[in-house]
């Protein structure tokens, strides 16, 4: 992605911690079996960022009746995790030639996906998405008919992707002068929950800096 230096993040601790908070994720990568030069199609899914290998892995489940996951199976798949964004108003900042822009958190994951097609370890990425998201619910998910559990199971198609690379983009008003910086940080503070979250966003990669 197209990314000034100033904006680039590279700590590997913020990245999976912006991935973790924000894991409801794209998935690119080819409609179908074959050339690797075809058109690209999306899927949306709720993922689980775990901090394994060089930059971390990342797991998840189709729906077995989306074909993306056959196209995709020992091939090459982008993840695209959008954070919070806003637009931010040019009456933030002193010099008066100055146009409306939109500070954002953006991290852009890709490796090889391999799939997970048996029930025991299919159950076992389950769990891990129930416990990101709703802990207490496990038991009753355990407690569930054996049959239910098991169609359930067959409805759906696990991958894991170990990520090879990784662009971590936190667009965060950092080309702008310090005064404009604290304008456009205290505007953020008193506005929308995604507002409120790039001002804490703000804080932290202000520390990066020091």
């Amino acid at each position: 992605m197209y990314s000034p230096k100033f904006n680039l993040v590279h700590d590997r601790s913020l990245l999976l911690e912006a991935m973790r908070e924000h894991s409801f994720a794209t998935l690119f990568g080819p409609v179908s079996p074959g050339p690797a030069d075809q058109a690209a199609t999306a899927t949306h899914l709720p993922l689980v960022v775990k901090d394994e290998g060089e930059h971390g892995l990342i797991e998840g489940h189709f729906a077995k009746a989306n074909p993306h996951w056959r196209a995709l199976a020992g091939r090459e798949a982008l993840v695209v995790f959008l954070g919070p964004h806003s637009y931010v108003s040019p009456t933030l900042y002193v010099e008066e030639l100055s146009v409306p822009t939109w500070n954002y958190i953006a991290i852009h994951a890709s490796g090889t996906l391999s799939l997970v097609d048996d029930d025991p370890a299919k159950e076992a990425l389950l769990a891990d998405l129930i416990a990101a998201h709703e802990p207490a619910f496990f038991d009753r998910w355990r407690a569930l008919p054996e049959g239910f559990r098991r169609t359930m199971l067959r409805g759906i198609v696990g991958f894991r992707i170990p990520i090879a690379r990784i662009e971590g983009k936190f667009k965060l008003s950092q080309n702008r002068k310090p005064e404009e910086r604290l304008n456009v940080r205290a505007a953020h503070s008193a506005g929308s929950p995604d507002q409120q979250a790039l001002a804490r966003w703000m804080d932290r990669v202000s520390a990066l800096e020091i």
